[in-house]
Formats: structure tokens, C-alpha cells, sequence
């Protein structure tokens, strides 16, 4: 009888070794998915707060006289205006007509600016041929350039796309040298010890390992497109978010050049959102590193 007692036990004891080690183990991935949790809504969190108390002090400021809330009207004023702008289907045609000039010119840039930099920075002759000119134009302000680019180009579409395409230009090129020339050796010594050829060993190794110093670079040029864009509107152009801006200014109509100032960081933000999702997607190889 004592042993088939102690077989009992012994049969039963693994069973209750499993259900007593899987709580903690339990525990342990519930305290995880919490830590995780915790610090997903803090990274959301963060700068939600700081937003939020910079549009309180914006709202409460005016209302309190700190300011003069004829030039400074509160944020919900600002609010209303964009609404009116966006039904009336204002705001739209001037988004829409900066959006257009702007991709146009950064488009170009990128299909310019790329190769050129892979050039210079892999050709030693082509180097030698590029960089004087490169040199001289680069130290050159963009909107120092306006009107030789009104004056050659006129006033219309073409002027401003081409200042776009100048000023985003540069960032590109000057990322994209520095991403290829500074790219690991010992990796493309490792890539020519096991056969690669030039053409390969640049589609594998070097352009994926340049790829988020070319990102830095097409980010500055974005922000550097709207930029430029918006102050080569303010002095010649009949729609767009400059002339908003400017024509509001001109008329008193104060709520509508902020609301123009608004649409401007909205349209930054999300042309800088798009960015960052892309070079995550062809950087991704950096997230397994």
C-alpha cells in the first residue's frame, strides 16, 4: 500500500512542479506587457503635453492681456478661422498649389541630387570636375537667388520650382557624399573578398549602408523646400500658403495669416512623418543590428 502511495506521489509531483513555475513565469510576461505599455503611452504622452500646454498658454495668454489679442488671437479664434478656410474650400487651393510647387522641385532634387552625389562620391574624377561649381553655388543663400530666378524664369510656376529644386538640392547631394564615403571598409572589404562586383557591391552594400545619411539629408531638404517655398510666395504669387499669409496681413485679417502659419506646421509634420516611415522601411536592416 506505502508503494502505491509513493508512485502517486512521485507521478503527481512533475504536474505540481509545472503549475507551480508557470505563475511567475505568467507574471513575468504580464509585468512585461505592462513595462512595454507604460512606456509606449509615455513616448505618446510626452509630447502630447508639451503641445497642449504650449496651445493653453497660447489660448489663455490673449485672454488674460499678457498680449494684445488684436496680434495675438487666442487659439480657438485661430481654430474657427481655419475651419471657416477649410469649408469655404479656401484652404484647400493653397495647400494644394504649395504642395504642388513644392514635391515638384523636391522630386527633381532627389533624382538630380542623389545620383550626383553617388558620383562625386565614388568617381574620384568626377569629384575633381563637380566640386568647384558645387562649392561656389552651395554657399549661395537660395533666397538670395529670388529674384535672378524671377528675372530669368519670370514669375510664374517655373521660378519657384526651381528655387524649391535649388534649395533642397544641396542637403541631398552633401548626405548622400557623406553617407557613401563613410561607409564601414571592412565591409566592403568583406563583400570584395567573397566575389562581389562593383555593380553588386554597391546595390548590397554600399547604397543600403548610405541610405540613413541620405534620409538626414532628404528630410533637411524637405523642411528647406516648404520653407523657401512659402517666402518665394509671399512675394510674387496670386495663390498658395505664403500669399495667404501675406494677403491676410495686408487686410487685418489676423486669425487667417495664423491659420495660414497652422496649415504650414501641419503639412511640415506630416511631410515629415511620411519621411521617417519611409526610412524605417528601407532602413530596417539597422532595427536587427
Amino acid at each position: 500500500m506505502s508503494s502505491a502511495v509513493q508512485v502517486l506521489e512521485k507521478s503527481t509531483a512533475p504536474a505540481k512542479f509545472k503549475a507551480a513555475t508557470r505563475v511567475p513565469a505568467a507574471k513575468g510576461q504580464a509585468s512585461r506587457l505592462l513595462a512595454a505599455a507604460l512606456r509606449l503611452t509615455w513616448r505618446v504622452a510626452k509630447p502630447t503635453v508639451v503641445i497642449a500646454l504650449f496651445l493653453a498658454l497660447w489660448e489663455t495668454a490673449p485672454r488674460l492681456g499678457l498680449v494684445d489679442e488684436v496680434f495675438l488671437p487666442r487659439f480657438s479664434v485661430v481654430v474657427q478661422a481655419f475651419a471657416e478656410l477649410v469649408a469655404s474650400g479656401e484652404m484647400w487651393e493653397h495647400v494644394s498649389t504649395s504642395l504642388t510647387r513644392s514635391l515638384s522641385g523636391f522630386t527633381l532634387a532627389l533624382l538630380i541630387a542623389i545620383p550626383v552625389g553617388i558620383g562625386i562620391a565614388w568617381y574620384k574624377p568626377v569629384a575633381d570636375f563637380l566640386n568647384p561649381i558645387l562649392e561656389l553655388f552651395r554657399n549661395t543663400a537660395a533666397l538670395a537667388l529670388l529674384p535672378v530666378f524671377v528675372l530669368i524664369l519670370g514669375i510664374g510656376e517655373t521660378s519657384k520650382v526651381a528655387l524649391v529644386l535649388y534649395a533642397s538640392f544641396f542637403p541631398i547631394l552633401l548626405n548622400t557624399i557623406t553617407g557613401v564615403r563613410t561607409v564601414d571598409p571592412l565591409l566592403i572589404k568583406s563583400a570584395v573578398s567573397l566575389g562581389f562586383g562593383p555593380l553588386r557591391l554597391f546595390q548590397k552594400v554600399v547604397l543600403p549602408a548610405a541610405v540613413p545619411s541620405i534620409f538626414t539629408g532628404v528630410r533637411m531638404a524637405a523642411a528647406s523646400s516648404i520653407l523657401v517655398l512659402i517666402a518665394a510666395e509671399m512675394v510674387g504669387a496670386r495663390a498658395g500658403l505664403g500669399y495667404l499669409i501675406t494677403a491676410a496681413q495686408q487686410n487685418f485679417q489676423i486669425p487667417n495669416m495664423y491659420a495660414g502659419i497652422l496649415a504650414i506646421s501641419i503639412v511640415g509634420l506630416a511631410f515629415n512623418g511620411i519621411l521617417v516611415a519611409l526610412e524605417r522601411r528601407f532602413s530596417r536592416w539597422r532595427n536587427h543590428s
